[in-house]
């Protein structure tokens, strides 16, 4: 039962991980094994052996259903962002919004109280306002091409893989948003796409884009730990702020398509598919619910 279950969890972190809004951390927070995810991606670098080996069925569990998840996500979503973005991304806004309510009811006695912490929430949201604002990919004609290979493009798809999986990581922006705001998030769903049909001409991208993955887990992961033990308040905090700061990066998103689109307004945005993201976010607090019932 416990492995269908975390298969379950790695396909719900897969789904989200896939598309900008939530990120994979964010689901594993609201479904409750955050701390046991982080703690096995620790374990499995730092730990010693019988905790490896304890990671290492955890982590296979969840990627098992993580890369059954992503394969149907990239087959069904690159054609899907494309020609429905307003829609896709009025979802992702409802994903936000109700999330952010069952955070705060998950880490109610770590923020009561501390208030003075919410300089953490405006910081969160600065980073993510700031780095979509001067995104110098958004809203130009200059996205990124991936097809010709030199050593800027290599630099600049390794360290936005390293920042992406930060933030997929890290309960609040997502690292689909990230590579969003990167002009990057369409190439490299499209090469896994060409992959899973087995064409391999965007095979070294993805092997660097791989690469930095890897970097990025090794970096954060020590530094995630460290903060939830030590600094959980004000960590939660500035996760609040970096999911509420990932909403004007979901505004801007369509800007950053191959062929940019205009900003959503409030014309563009959907009542209903925002609504399907909330419920979308209820369902998830309801399976964690059962999930907590099971003890796994």
């Amino acid at each position: 039962m416990s492995y269908l279950i975390n298969i379950i969890r790695g396909f719900c972190m897969a789904l989200a991980d896939s598309v900008p809004g939530v990120s994979g951390g964010t689901i594993a927070f609201i479904l409750g094994f955050y701390d046991k995810f982080i703690n096995s991606l620790n374990n499995l670098v730092f730990g010693s052996n019988e905790e490896r080996k304890e990671s290492i069925k955890f982590l296979l569990k969840l990627g098992i259903g993580w890369i059954v998840g992503m394969v149907l996500a990239v087959l069904i979503l690159t054609n899907l962002f494309e020609n429905q973005i307003y829609r896709v991304s009025s979802v992702f806004m409802g994903f936000i919004v109700f999330s952010i309510p069952l955070i705060i009811k998950e880490e109610k006695e770590i923020l009561k109280g501390k208030y003075f912490n919410i300089i953490f929430t405006l910081i969160g949201i600065a980073i993510v306002v700031l780095i979509t604002y001067f995104n110098p990919i958004s809203g130009s004609e200059n996205v990124v091409d991936i097809s010709n290979l030199n050593v800027g493009l290599v630099v600049y798809v390794f360290v936005a893989a390293m920042i992406a999986i930060s933030a997929m990581v890290l309960p609040g922006i997502s690292g689909s948003t990230l590579l969003l705001i990167f002009g990057l998030y369409i190439p490299i769903i499209s090469s896994i796409k060409s992959l899973i049909h087995l064409d391999f001409s965007h095979l070294p991208i993805l092997i660097i884009f791989g690469l930095g993955v890897i970097t990025g887990i090794l970096l954060v992961i020590k530094l995630i730990k460290l903060a939830l033990s030590k600094y959980r308040s004000q960590t939660v905090y500035l996760i609040i702020g970096l999911m509420l700061g990932s909403l004007y990066a979901i505004v801007m998103g369509p800007t950053t398509l191959e062929i940019p689109k205009a900003p959503m307004s409030i014309k563009t945005f959907s009542i209903l598919f925002f609504a399907l993201g909330a419920l979308v976010m209820i369902g998830l607090e309801k399976l964690k619910q059962i999930l907590e019932s099971k003890k796994v």
